[in-house]
């Protein structure tokens, strides 16, 4: 190999684990109205309190709770609908998340008003995306799988690079008129990656003009706990117990990222968990519900392009410095070699 190639080899080889020195890490979720997973996380994932959360820790461990902020699927492109089953919904058909499948009517639940509201979206790792919000029909019934029939056809709010405060997403919308015990589904589809985030929020609409919840003949009563969103210092505490720890090179992450990802995966476990808790999931198909995947790019500064923790910069800093660096020694060694070589000639 001459001098020049070996040169432009070794600047190359350098290159490689520049390009894997920062890797994307996009994780979030719905903290207003609360996210199943993340309220039961904030009720503990060791000593859960609530009797649906229980079930949950039953079914599928405490993990899923400690990685609450990854309920996602790496390669979505905007095909939700043709990738996660029907009554699989609030897990993204992973199993690692089966538990949050689990129909019941006392889920721990937030208390929503018809008409203007603000949302809130807790950013571990914020992105550039488009967030689309759907609601359950009138006649939702939580003891029964949810199923992508149950969701209004199209969202009612749809909202792209929202402003990101506090480490939250704040974005206002205006929420239909409903009554008694409804779900709110948010997919947070990401514009520079097919990766796609995915909530279930169990809701329990006021009365119009009211504090209490009105419960018409024949739908399911209110019952459950208030769901409370998890504090910033259960998340810092509990941030070493995660086993995502970003994307690997296939661009999933190591906790999941598709249906069936989970470490049980087409084991046939979440079906005899289903099984045992009275139900068993149903697939299902059809077009895309929402289409995030052509989103352009823009908005507020704060949203990286290729996502973040706060050490992703530095480490992704250093490692250019010393493979640049390194690099750099190389190359003029391999260049005082070649001219040795030509004098000695």
């Amino acid at each position: 190999m001459t001098a020049r190639r070996t040169a432009v080899a070794v600047a190359a080889l350098g290159f490689v684990p520049l390009a894997l020195a920062a890797p994307a890490a996009a994780h979030g979720s719905m903290t207003d109205p609360v996210s199943r997973v993340a309220a039961c996380y904030a009720e503990g994932p060791e000593a859960p309190k609530s009797a649906a959360c229980k079930a949950l820790v039953r079914v599928g461990g405490t993990q899923p709770l400690y990685d609450w902020n990854e309920v996602n699927i790496a390669n979505a492109a905007g095909n939700h609908k043709r990738l996660i089953p029907d009554g699989r919904l609030c897990s993204a058909g992973n199993a690692k998340y089966r538990g949050l499948d689990l129909p019941r009517r006392d889920w721990p639940a937030s208390r929503l008003s018809a008409g203007k509201h603000t949302f809130r979206y807790k950013a571990t790792a914020p992105h550039r995306g488009t967030f689309a919000l759907y609601v359950t029909k009138d006649g939702y019934d939580p003891s029964k799988p949810l199923k992508w029939s149950d969701l209004e056809s199209k969202p009612f709010l749809k909202v792209t690079d929202p402003r990101l405060s506090g480490g939250d997403y704040v974005f206002k919308g205006t929420v239909p008129k409903k009554s008694g015990r409804h779900l709110v589904y948010s997919i947070w589809q990401r514009s520079d990656s097919p990766e796609a985030f995915y909530t279930c929020s169990d809701v329990v609409f006021r009365k119009s003009g009211g504090s209490g919840a009105q419960t018409p003949a024949g739908s399911a009563p209110a019952a459950g706990p208030t769901a409370q969103a998890p504090d910033e210092d259960r998340i810092r505490k509990d941030a070493g117990r995660s086993s995502h720890g970003g994307h690997g090179t296939t661009g999933g992450h190591g906790s999941g990222s598709g249906p069936d990802s989970g470490s049980d995966a087409g084991s046939g476990t979440a079906a005899r968990a289903a099984a045992a808790e009275g139900t068993a999931a149903t697939t299902g198909g059809g077009d895309p519900v929402a289409q995030g995947g052509a989103v352009p790019l823009g908005g507020d500064a704060d949203l990286a392009e290729t996502g973040s923790g706060s050490a992703t910069p530095v480490i992704a800093v250093a490692g250019a410095g010393t493979l640049a660096v390194g690099a750099a020694v190389l190359f003029a060694t391999v260049r005082r070699r070649a001219v040795a070589g030509r004098h000695g000639r």
